[in-house]
């Protein structure tokens, strides 16, 4: 039912801004990003509820990233600045399928999501 497509990905220095965009088809509402390190787990970055109203990111990106979503484009945005090597990895665009409070399982998008994009940083 939902289709989500990130891009935007590419090679940065430490210390620089790279956005993220995520193109999503079919009715979506909270969605996130996640960001998988090579060799780690996948973890959750960023949500944003349905409307955009509300966002929730975790403490480490805090100050540094800010998750938007333009709704009339169908299109979600992770906006990074001051990008660290830590930082590196494959970018996932994910959305929830339902309406649900935003939050209460510590993430959003998790009924669906994109093929990845991947953000390398230099130091």
């Amino acid at each position: 039912q939902v289709h989500l497509v990130e891009s935007g990905g590419g090679l940065m220095q430490s210390g620089g801004s790279l956005r993220l965009p995520c193109t999503a088809s079919g009715r979506t509402f909270n969605m996130g990003w996640f960001r998988q390190a090579p060799g780690k787990e996948r973890e959750f970055v960023a949500g944003i509820s349905a409307d955009g109203g509300v966002t929730h990111l975790v403490d480490a990106v805090k100050g540094r990233f800010t998750i938007s979503r333009d709704n009339a484009r169908h299109t979600l945005y992770l906006q990074m600045n001051s990008l660290r090597p830590v930082g590196a990895g494959v970018y996932y665009c994910a959305a929830d399928g339902h309406d649900r409070p935003m939050s209460v399982h510590g993430r959003e998008g998790d009924d669906y999501w994109g093929q990845g994009t991947q953000v390398t940083v230099s130091s």
